[in-house]
């Protein structure tokens, strides 16, 4: 049996469990998919070769039975490189996993290699990598959003069966909505960041990006918990989340604000709303909402996120590891001078402080919307995915393609992407957002949304 890269997890897990094919089949044929076909989508930096499956000790009676995944490259991996696509740490080889590695190990992932993603995680588009863009699988002149545009390049193009990501304001949701596939973004501290090259610290949240929803909703189960290395870390019993996806969702309330739609391609807008239609259709029920204009997230999570990467990135002096500042790109040189200069004396409590009061308005505004509504819906980005070197030069591109999901991720939400059509030819994404640990109910009401269409099955050629 051969084309296993393209199962679902769930697919592949019965396919195993009913003794048609192991986990060592499906990471040889994605493998394989990758020489084939990813010197034209460089999804991947690195990953592992046949030889070195045969040297690794079998677990098909683990819970993921050796499938293969894939990980963001700013994901530590012990002893197995990890750049966050930078030269400053082009040959760095971590000492330990981060603790979502560590976690699907245990759980008996088979990880086939490290993602590309925009330098240090800054952009939306995977243009900023220091070793060159991911390219789109539905169209090599587009971008397939960023940061994590490798992970989500990957799971579309069937070059893995699954992928992790991070998000800071988007970079799980808007490459998941670019690039077709499902992206979910955990509530902050729902999933530890311990191991994850840190960017901005009090956004930064790993989720899974997925063909699927049952497939995320079960990556979940295994990636959330409390960390005790993670003082974000949330104390909260993990369920399975598989398990009431099936739950009605009849007389949820959905709010649609209006806000979100304004300066949105006239495709995308179209394709959301008959996807809030057939959330009706399903039983929900859709009122007409007024939020904060996402607008001014763009200047809040400019001056945070800034601020905070000019701290994190401080530890970067080559001397310890990795090489001398003078190897960080531009775009990262621009953060940390404009981080540092609001976080300066004198300027702290005209920016950075004034920030985090705003930002402490736009969780208020989501508070009072979800003492209306059960889950926000909207589009996952403004525009479809854009053409190849549309963000050189643009210092502010991720903050404008971003500027639909940066709200919520501020704000700490849960939220996920689930693909709800074509304009242009290009996939747009649903963006369904609830109240900090609203895992279960975001991740039905998407279930119920993509079980009643077509759109995830539908896959890039070649």
């Amino acid at each position: 049996m051969t084309g296993l890269n393209n199962l679902t997890l769930k697919e592949a897990l019965e396919g195993i469990t009913n003794g048609e094919f192991s986990g060592r089949d499906v990471v040889v044929d994605c493998l394989a998919a990758i020489s084939q076909r990813d010197s034209k989508v460089r999804a991947y930096l690195s990953s592992v070769s046949l030889d070195e499956i045969n040297s690794i000790e079998p677990r098909s009676d683990s819970v993921l039975k050796d499938l293969p995944l894939a990980l963001k490259d700013n994901i530590l991996t012990k002893d197995f490189k990890t750049t966050a696509s930078s030269s400053v740490l082009k040959d760095y080889k971590p000492q330990y996993n981060a603790t979502i590695a560590e976690k699907l190990i245990r759980a008996g992932a088979f990880l086939l290699g490290k993602t590309n993603m925009d330098a240090w995680a800054h952009g939306s588009s995977t243009e900023t990598s220091d070793f060159g863009p991911t390219l789109n699988p539905w169209d090599l002149t587009r971008l397939p959003g960023g940061s994590s545009g490798g992970s989500a390049a990957a799971v579309a193009a069937d070059l893995c069966l699954a992928a992790v990501g991070t998000e800071t304001a988007g970079s799980i949701r808007q490459p998941a909505g670019w690039c077709g596939v499902v992206g979910f973004k955990p509530s902050y501290g729902r999933v530890s960041r311990y191991g994850i090259v840190a960017m901005a610290s009090s956004t930064d949240s790993p989720g899974p990006i997925t063909k699927t929803v049952w497939d995320a909703a079960f990556l979940l189960s295994i990636l959330a918990g409390h960390d005790v290395y993670d003082a974000t870390s949330l104390p909260d019993e993990v369920p399975d989340y598989t398990a009431r996806l099936n739950d009605s969702v009849g007389g949820l309330k959905i709010g649609v604000p209006k806000e979100y739609f304004e300066g949105v391609e006239n495709g995308v807008s179209q394709k959301v709303m008959e996807a809030v239609k057939q959330l009706e259709t399903l039983g929900c029920l859709v009122k007409e909402i007024s939020l904060l204009d996402p607008k001014y997230s763009i200047a809040v999570y400019t001056i945070i996120q800034r601020s905070e990467v000019s701290s994190n990135l401080a530890r970067y002096d080559g001397i310890r590891y990795g090489e001398g500042r003078e190897a960080f790109g531009p775009e990262a040189k621009r953060r940390i001078m404009l981080g540092t200069y609001a976080l300066s004396a004198g300027y702290y409590d005209a920016y950075y402080k004034t920030a985090e009061k705003v930002r402490t308005l736009i969780i208020n505004d989501f508070n009072r919307a979800f003492s209306e509504v059960d889950l926000i819906a909207g589009p996952v980005s403004p525009t479809i995915a854009l053409p190849v070197g549309v963000s050189r030069g643009q210092s502010m591109f991720g903050e404008m393609a971003d500027v639909l999901v940066e709200p919520s991720s501020i704000a700490g939400l849960a939220g996920i992407s689930v693909p709800c059509g074509f304009s242009e030819g290009m996939p747009v994404g649903l963006d369904l957002i609830g109240p900090k640990l609203s895992e279960e109910l975001v991740l039905r009401v998407a279930y119920h949304y993509e079980q009643s269409t077509e759109w995830h099955k539908e896959r890039p050629n070649g």
